[in-house]
């Protein structure tokens, strides 16, 4: 209890003296946070169905063939496949998964983090996909983040992909 109303009181007397609106909404934040994003617009973001390809992660409806139409079965998770991954499209992947999907509030904040280098958003945006890994039982020897070419990286000085990736990393 205690500790309850000392936490509220600290964001109180945070936000009085640093004021500070919200990135994406610019409504004032009330709480004291490395993330300069208001929790109603953190919990905006899309979040996609747990029915997805099984390859590409694409909440695209998956296909399902005439026999299975015919029985009234659906395919199970790891045969879900969208369109795409069901005819010829491959990969050099096994599989690929986002905890959201990348409109509105969401694509704000990755511009936050790409041009901004706001680093807390990387480790939240780490920290929901390493949870979504750990719920799909998702497991992997190595972590490998999408590689920057050299010339954004200097410009940026950093590369949004890795600072996402180490949380799952660990």
């Amino acid at each position: 209890m205690f500790r309850r109303v000392l936490a509220e009181t600290g964001d109180a007397l945070v936000s009085v003296f640093f004021p500070g609106g919200c990135r994406l909404c610019e409504h004032l934040l009330t709480r004291a946070s490395r993330l300069p994003i208001c929790e109603e617009c953190l919990g905006a973001f899309p979040a996609l169905s747990a029915r997805v390809c099984s390859v590409c992660g694409s909440p695209a409806l998956p296909v399902t063939t005439l026999t299975e139409a015919a029985t009234g079965g659906s395919p199970s998770a790891d045969d879900r496949k969208c369109f795409d991954c069901a005819g010829r499209r491959t990969y050099r992947f096994e599989c690929a998964r986002s905890y959201a999907a990348y409109r509105g509030a969401l694509v704000r904040a990755v511009v936050l983090l790409k041009f901004e280098k706001i680093e807390p958003l990387a480790a939240y945006f780490g920290e929901r996909v390493a949870s979504l890994a750990k719920r799909d039982g998702l497991t992997g020897d190595i972590v490998v983040p999408v590689p920057l070419h050299r010339s954004r990286e200097r410009e940026r000085g950093f590369n949004q992909a890795e600072l996402i990736a180490r949380p799952r990393g660990r």
